[in-house]
């Protein structure tokens, strides 16, 4: 493992992450392709929270948050700290003291795979944390690893100034060369769901708005009525 600190990180444009923000986890998700997304086991400590930021990435020893208190010195406003461990950890790496002073540099979200703790409080601060675990158990601080190198949580390879968007659904990262593409690819997404949506509302059956039918066709899908069904055994 490298033992770096990178000081001077670009990171996007705040006006892109403001939008991609408003778009949201699930529509970044799939106006990139089907990729990004952090995978289903890091859960949010709370409700109704979207956040976006520029990522600033630690890794860390199991157990062990001392570069967590390096990291923080490298956090500027609108950042979202972005915390792996080398190996799995369950250890409650993260809580209050480290959001109070993350807060007080601009910094409002944690992403970590490994364990958050104080949960209460950081919810009453209105701090957001989207984690793998939630420990009391607590840390150390004798392992030096690195900030702002690349780290890898899920499969997702997540370099510092990516854009990470957490929410409701998970949590995403959108490379910061792909920040502008990904904000046109979102915008003509939310305009395609605005349509279809107008379209169920008058009572049009997903089935023709896809374009279905001939699929079921092919796969050989049939239509019965109940005494149909019923003579032949599926029911």
């Amino acid at each position: 493992m490298r033992n770096v600190v990178v000081t001077d990180v670009p990171r996007a444009d705040p006006d892109d992450v403001a939008r991609l923000r408003e778009y949201g986890v699930a529509t970044i998700h799939e106006a990139m392709g089907r990729v990004g997304s952090l995978g289903p086991d890091l859960r949010p400590i709370q409700q109704g929270l979207t956040v976006a930021g520029s990522a600033v990435t630690a890794l860390c020893w199991p157990g062990d948050n001392l570069m967590i208190h390096v990291a923080v010195e490298q956090c500027r406003p609108g950042d979202l700290l972005v915390v792996a461990s080398a190996a799995p950890s369950t250890h409650g790496m993260f809580g209050e003291l480290f959001a109070t002073a993350l807060a007080h540099r601009g910094v409002h979200a944690v992403v970590t795979d490994t364990a958050v703790r104080d949960t209460r409080e950081l919810r009453e601060m209105g701090f957001g944390a989207w984690s793998r675990h939630v420990s009391a158990q607590g840390t150390v601080k004798a392992t030096a690893g690195h900030v702002n190198l690349p780290v890898v949580i899920a499969g997702q390879r997540i370099e510092a100034g990516d854009v990470v968007v957490a929410d409701d659904d998970g949590v995403v990262v959108v490379p910061r060369a792909r920040v502008k593409e990904t904000i046109e690819a979102g915008r003509a997404r939310l305009e395609k769901e605005a349509a279809t949506r107008a379209a169920f509302v008058d009572g049009e059956l997903g089935l023709d708005r896809y374009g279905l039918r001939p699929l079921l066709d092919e796969l050989g899908v049939v239509y019965k009525t109940h005494d149909q069904a019923v003579r032949d055994g599926d029911l």
